[in-house]
């Protein structure tokens, strides 16, 4: 369709044997980027990799991944007198679901038994983003 309008354009604007002579119009070449056309460059491969010269060792735990010594209260709970407060939590959670004891209408809620009491400052309801704040006092710093 292409080479047809071209040679009608031509043809009526140059002379007959202008149009006639005329090779077939191909369509534009697009042109690309230099970063397309230029040749990749070819990375060299490593043969073989060395073991590291140290070997790789485990941090100590920083922060709440620390053990810390933890109140009496706290303690009887446990049965630990040192722990993690991560570890603290879990534990907490596995007692408070093993005595099942949050409100079965509003699960967010923990209905405190005797020694969930001394431990979160004498409340008889703790919701469940309070229990990290009321374990502070029980661990020392």
């Amino acid at each position: 369709m292409a080479a047809s309008i071209s040679s009608a354009c031509c043809s009526a604007f140059a002379p007959a044997d202008f149009a006639a002579s005329r090779k077939p119009v191909l369509p534009l070449a697009v042109s690309l980027p230099r970063r397309i056309l230029a040749p990749l460059p070819i990375r060299a491969v490593k043969a073989e990799s060395k073991p590291s010269a140290t070997p790789a060792r485990k941090r100590e735990p920083r922060g709440i991944t620390k053990p810390c010594p933890i109140s009496p209260e706290l303690q009887a709970l446990m049965g630990v007198e040192e722990i993690p407060r991560t570890q603290a939590l879990k534990l907490i959670w596995a007692y408070i679901k093993e005595k099942n004891l949050q409100d079965p209408e509003n699960k967010k809620v923990i209905i405190c038994d005797e020694k969930l009491k001394k431990i979160f400052a004498g409340k008889d309801r703790v919701g469940f983003l309070e229990i990290s704040g009321l374990l502070n006092p029980h661990f020392a710093k």
